[in-house]
């Protein structure tokens, strides 16, 4: 693999010996995966945040770093609301070790905003190279935006955080982000929400694994998009799917769906995916809710109380520029925390059975929780949590 001058003077540990084994690693997955060279990249997003999901062995390892990013980073969520952990019900054990996790990402030079939606946060072009780590960013990213990222994991993303570059593969490449599958839906409604999306992502998933699905026959919106990337990646891996007419590269790439296989989901099938079943607690925003979102959700609310704990999960920038949405939440007995999740937070594990309109949400909760979840419309969603 070409390295260029500044590369190799970081191999050679004159930046430090944490550049230098980031370096290795970054060079060690280019050989793996026959990159020619490493490709400065935009930003990263770095995972492994949660003290739930790394544990004491992450942190120690976390803490043995010694090195600053040099792009701009920012940090999946951890495993509790930074200000508002005593409410969710969070240990004060727990707590002082996700502060711990925090305060070395922090010295790393990582941007605590703690999302899984840094596209909300800062502008992110098309064709940009980044390497994300959580893996429904990376579908909104590659897919939504046309930027260039493969699924990178938490190492792997902090090291291009320190060292800059990414190596040049996989879906860095415009020749490996063609389509490979065509889903055809039919019958889809006219303007469902995101947890229609999120059901159809979850059959799609199930159905295409790593492939790239190009998408017939719906219209989502930047939302329904969120959604249905998001459960696709966490049922099958999907990193990047195209949508005809609607995401940029659709058009990038045409083709005759001849040579491709057709898979064929109707909208009774994806309906089919919903569950009515008695639940515990509900939770929305998993991926972290839009502005358009907390508007919806407080729409849905207006003049209910809820009688079930309702968590709502958005990024604290986006809770920061819509106060009037949240206090419409907060009114009805609801909780919209920042900077967490329904899945890497310890506090929806004393839940026997949770709904969510997340189709991935649907897909981690059972083994990251222990609950059984299930998946509605946000109206359904709204609607067990207050009936």
């Amino acid at each position: 693999m070409h390295l260029d001058r500044d590369d190799e003077r970081i191999l050679a540990g004159e930046f430090g010996e944490t550049r230098q084994r980031f370096m290795e690693l970054l060079v060690g997955l280019g050989a793996v995966y026959g990159a020619e060279r490493l490709v400065p990249i935009a930003s990263a997003q770095v995972s492994g945040a949660s003290y739930k999901t790394i544990g004491d062995w992450g942190l120690e390892w976390l803490s043995s770093l010694d090195a600053r990013a040099v792009v701009p980073a920012v940090l999946n969520p951890v495993g509790m609301d930074l200000e508002r952990w005593q409410e969710m019900g969070i240990s004060a054990e727990f707590a002082r070790k996700q502060e711990e996790v925090v305060r070395v990402y922090r010295r790393l030079g990582i941007r605590l905003e703690c999302t899984c939606t840094p596209y909300y946060l800062a502008i992110t072009n098309y064709g940009d190279h980044l390497a994300w780590s959580e893996s429904s960013a990376v579908c909104y990213a590659n897919s939504v935006i046309g930027a260039r990222t493969n699924r990178e994991g938490g190492p792997s993303a902090l090291a291009a955080a320190l060292v800059g570059k990414t190596p040049f593969y996989g879906l860095h490449l415009v020749k490996n982000r063609r389509p490979t599958v065509v889903i055809e839906v039919e019958g889809a409604p006219e303007a469902p929400d995101g947890g229609w999306y999120g059901a159809l992502g979850v059959l799609a998933g199930r159905e295409v694994g790593a492939r790239i699905p190009f998408f017939r026959g719906i219209r989502p919106n930047r939302d329904g998009l969120k959604s249905l990337g998001a459960a696709m990646a966490a049922t099958g891996a999907v990193a990047l799917f195209h949508v005809d007419r609607i995401t940029p590269e659709s058009r990038v790439f045409p083709f005759e769906t001849g040579p491709l296989e057709t898979i064929t989901v109707t909208a009774a099938e994806v309906e089919a995916v919903w569950s009515d079943l008695p639940v515990e607690a509900v939770a929305l925003g998993c991926p972290h809710c839009s502005g358009e979102e907390l508007a919806r959700i407080a729409a849905l609310l207006d003049g209910r109380r809820t009688t079930k704990p309702l968590y709502v999960f958005a990024a604290r920038r986006v809770i920061a520029e819509h106060p009037t949405e949240v206090a419409a939440i907060e009114r009805s007995g609801a909780r919209v925390y920042a900077d967490t999740c329904m899945v890497v937070s310890p506090a929806l594990e004393r839940y026997a059975a949770i709904m969510t309109n997340s189709g991935k949400g649907l897909a981690y909760m059972p083994s990251m929780c222990g609950a059984e979840a299930r998946l509605a419309p946000l109206e359904a969603c709204v609607a067990a949590a207050t009936s």
